[in-house]
C-alpha cells in the first residue's frame, strides 16, 4: 500500500506569548467546558499542527498545558477543551467556574512534542479528555483519506467529549463508555502488530501505562502517545547523587546537588531556559544534550528519542555519570 500524503505540516511552531479572549464557551460533555480563543484585534494567530498544545497562565503565574483541538486551518480561533479536576491543583476549576466568555486569558504557545506523521493507516485510542489532541488528528487522516479506526473509551458515554463533532467519521469511531461495555479490550487492539500503522494515543495515565506493556512489541516508534500527567520515575538505587554541568557557549561548569533540580540551577545561573509545567510532561525545556548521559525521568520523550542521546529534559532528568555538557 503506497504512503498517503497528508497536509503539509507545519515542523517547527513559533512560540509566543498572548493575550486571547474567550469569543465562545460552552459544554462539550458533562465535566468538560470547551473555551474558543481570539485576538481582540483580529489578529491572525500562530500556526499550528495536529498534536499541539498551548500553556494557559493562571493568575499565580502557574501553567496548564492544554491541547488545541479545533482546525489547525483556522488561524483566527484556537480551540482547547477542559476537563473539571476536583482533585486537581486547581487550574481546571479555575477556568470552569470563573472564566466566561468576554474574559482575557494570557496563552503561551504552541508547542508540539506529539507530531502526526502520514502512514498507510491509524489506530487512534482515546481515554475521556484525551480525545482533544486526537481531533484534528482524525480529521487530518480523514482529508488525506488514509485508512483509520478510533475507539473512545471514557466512564460513561455523556462524559465523552465532542461527539457531535465524531459523528461526522461514522462508524469508524467506536464509543466504549465503560459504565456499558467495560474496561477497553486492549489486548484485542495490540496483540498483531501491523505494519504500516501508526497509534496514536492519549488519555489518564494508567491507560497509557496499559497501552505501552501491550503495544511493547510493536516496531519502534509505531506507538505515540501524549501524558497530562507524569509518570512514575525509575529512581537510581541509592537515590540521587551530585553531578557538575557544563554550560558549553560560556565554559561555565556548575555543580547540581542532590536535593536540587537540574532546572532550579540553571535558572539561578540566569541561563537562556524556558521551562513551563516543572514535572516532565509539557516539553517547552528540552535542551539539547552535547555530552554526558542523561537520567531520562520525564513523559515527553520518545524511547527513540531518548536513545539517541542529545535531548535532556531539564526540569526533572538528571545524570547518569559525573557531568553533562549542554547547548547553553
Amino acid at each position: 500500500m503506497a504512503l498517503l500524503e497528508l497536509e503539509p505540516i507545519v515542523e517547527r511552531q513559533v512560540e509566543a506569548d498572548l493575550e486571547l479572549e474567550v469569543s465562545r464557551r460552552w459544554l462539550a460533555a458533562d465535566g468538560v467546558v470547551a473555551l474558543e480563543l481570539r485576538s481582540a484585534e483580529g489578529h491572525l494567530l500562530p500556526e499550528w499542527a495536529p498534536g499541539a498544545h498551548i500553556d494557559i497562565l493562571l493568575p499565580d503565574g502557574s501553567a496548564r498545558q492544554y491541547s488545541l483541538c479545533g482546525d489547525p486551518a483556522d488561524r483566527m480561533a484556537w480551540r482547547v477543551g477542559v476537563l473539571r479536576e476536583a482533585e486537581g491543583r486547581g487550574g481546571s476549576r479555575w477556568l470552569h467556574d470563573d472564566i466566561r466568555a468576554g474574559d482575557q486569558l494570557n496563552v503561551r504557545g504552541p508547542r508540539n512534542h506529539f507530531s502526526f506523521d502520514a502512514a498507510t493507516d491509524y489506530l487512534f485510542i482515546a481515554g475521556g479528555i484525551g480525545v482533544t489532541p486526537l481531533l484534528p488528528m482524525v480529521a487530518a487522516a480523514e482529508a488525506a483519506g488514509a485508512s483509520y479506526r478510533f475507539i473512545y473509551g471514557g466512564r460513561s458515554l455523556n462524559t465523552m467529549g465532542f461527539q457531535d463533532e465524531l459523528a461526522r467519521f461514522g462508524d469508524k469511531v467506536e464509543y466504549c463508555p465503560e459504565s456499558v461495555t467495560g474496561i477497553l479490550d486492549l489486548d484485542e487492539l495490540l496483540s498483531t502488530p501491523k505494519p504500516g500503522t501508526l497509534v496514536y494515543t492519549c488519555g489518564p495515565g494508567g491507560l497509557l501505562d496499559a497501552i505501552e506493556a501491550r503495544a511493547s512489541h510493536w516496531p519502534p516508534g509505531s506507538v505515540r502517545m501524549e501524558r497530562f500527567s507524569p509518570r512514575t520515575p525509575v529512581r537510581r538505587e541509592g537515590g540521587d547523587t551530585e553531578f557538575e554541568v557544563e554550560l558549553a557557549r560560556s565554559g561555565r561548569i556548575l555543580t547540581v546537588p542532590a536535593d536540587r533540580s537540574l532546572l532550579d540551577i540553571l535558572e539561578e545561573a540566569g541561563t537562556d531556559v524556558v521551562s513551563s509545567c516543572a514535572e516532565g510532561t509539557c516539553g517547552s525545556c528540552i535542551t539539547t544534550l552535547l555530552a554526558g548521559e542523561a537520567d531520562h525521568r520525564d513523559s515527553v520523550l520518545t524511547g527513540i528519542e531518548r536513545a539517541a542521546g542529545d535531548q535532556i529534559v531539564v526540569c526533572v532528568s538528571r545524570c547518569l555519570g559525573k557531568r553533562l555538557t549542554l547547548d547553553l
